[in-house]
């Protein structure tokens, strides 16, 4: 039986914090956990291992009020502007566990794979992406957006949703993100350091639910559509 927990709206630094708890006390006999959370402010998280100072302006992140978060997986740079961010708890000892990081992420996108397909009214066919493609430079590496990964979801040559993991021996934590727009060109022009092709891989790259002329009312509306339809995918698992 699933556990689906929602913390509500908390600060990036919060939500970060309550994942890595989350982690730290699960049992290898629980149930698995489908966490959903919001965002205090405009948000960005990046990867364990990585260092935002040279990857972002934090000049001007922090002239934008931008709040940054270390996650406590892996990956690239998030921005919690205008997606659904969730993750899911599994246990070591649940039937779909596996040793093998690829199967893990392969069973959990399945089910994003499923929720976004039964959110469009005339259902669209995405799909699981085969093998990881070359980025357009090095810093694309570096944005979860801006270059698509083996396993990440994918909707007309698109990326749709990615996550991180972290695997402990007590289990795993999945953190996901679903893009429901992308975030406006003057914000990305401000934020993202020059000289890289950051901007164009992410525009090139990610599928826009609501494409670019997006408000936050509408954010608001798909953000709860989609997480009706994730936790109807995982409670039937």
């Amino acid at each position: 039986m699933w556990k689906i927990l929602d913390t509500g709206t908390r600060s990036a630094l919060e939500n970060m914090a309550i994942d890595a708890a989350l982690l730290e006390n699960l049992s290898p006999d629980d149930s698995p956990i489908l966490h959903f959370y919001d965002w205090e402010k405009d948000s960005a998280t990046y990867g364990y291992f990585l260092n935002p100072g040279k990857l972002l302006n934090l000049e001007e992140t922090s002239a934008r009020g931008l709040e940054l978060a270390k996650r406590p997986t892996g990956g690239g740079v998030v921005f919690h502007v205008c997606d659904l961010a969730f993750s899911i708890l599994i246990p070591a000892h649940f039937p779909a566990f596996s040793s093998n990081t690829l199967d893990n992420y392969n069973f959990i996108n399945s089910g994003v794979k499923k929720a976004v397909k039964n959110f469009f009214q005339n259902p669209q066919n995405p799909s699981l992406l085969p093998e990881e493609p070359l980025p357009l430079d090095e810093s694309c590496r570096h944005f979860c957006m801006a270059k698509p990964t083996q396993y990440d979801v994918m909707l007309e040559g698109k990326k749709i949703a990615g996550a991180a993991q972290r695997r402990r021996r007590q289990g795993y934590l999945h953190q996901g993100s679903i893009a429901i727009a992308l975030p406006k060109e003057d914000f990305l022009n401000g934020i993202l350091l020059p000289g890289t092709q950051v901007k164009e891989a992410m525009l090139q790259n990610t599928f826009s639910l609501l494409g670019r002329d997006w408000n936050h009312s509408d954010l608001k509306e798909v953000r709860e559509t989609l997480k009706h339809q994730l936790q109807k995918e995982f409670i039937h698992e």
